[in-house]
């Protein structure tokens, strides 16, 4: 894994996409690339999976404590997603941002507006499928839903796609190296951006201009 070194200037990306598009397999395709780069950790009430695990994953918490979190304004953003309450820690982001680790938080739609209003200096990127039969095969292909549940999650992704104007960025997912390349250029061409590097090189400017 090759490791680009933080320059204490980090950036947020609010990275969304319908479910089933492959947005998990390539964000971590994408950190393992590039080093100072995480992913949000967000808090949900939804039940841990076999393979996941609490405070990597998720932060797996009861509806009592995901309430009490909410009504200490601890979150940018909760909403209620397929009878599961999902939450995104504004200490979290703080924390890693200040550590200069760019932070990518996947959202969906309704969450990334709400971060961009808080946060205006956040970046945005929206993940589509290569067609919609793609994403259908790509949902039955987990083997974890019926066929009532998938028709819900197709639904809910059409929804969700017709939000991708509201993005920065746009990528599809058809060859996943392409993809992974893509988001990573992203994120390399907004940390070259001119504020950011006015203040990385500070002293090197001033020692040049003298």
């Amino acid at each position: 894994m090759s490791q680009e070194p933080s320059n204490n200037l980090a950036s947020l990306f609010v990275v969304s996409a319908p479910s089933g598009a492959g947005k998990t397999s390539l964000l971590k395709e994408v950190i393992s690339e590039m080093g100072s780069v995480e992913t949000s950790i967000s808090h949900t009430t939804r039940t841990k999976r076999e393979a996941e695990i609490d405070g990597v994953d998720y932060h797996f918490v009861d509806v009592e404590s995901f309430k009490s979190l909410v009504a200490s304004d601890a979150f940018y953003e909760h909403a209620e997603v397929f009878g599961n309450y999902y939450g995104t820690s504004k200490s979290s982001i703080a924390e890693q941002l200040a550590q200069g680790i760019d932070v990518i938080l996947e959202i969906d739609w309704q969450g990334a507006r709400q971060i961009r209003e808080q946060l205006p200096q956040s970046h945005s990127v929206f993940i589509l499928p290569p067609s919609k039969e793609e994403l259908e095969s790509r949902l039955k292909g987990r083997g974890q839903d019926d066929d009532e549940t998938i028709l819900a999650r197709m639904n809910a992704a059409i929804d969700e796609m017709s939000h991708y104007n509201e993005y920065d960025y746009l990528v599809v997912n058809d060859n996943f190296s392409e993809a992974v390349i893509e988001i990573i250029a992203i994120i390399r061409a907004e940390r070259q951006k001119l504020l950011l590097q006015q203040k990385k090189y500070a002293q090197l400017l001033c020692n040049l201009l003298e």
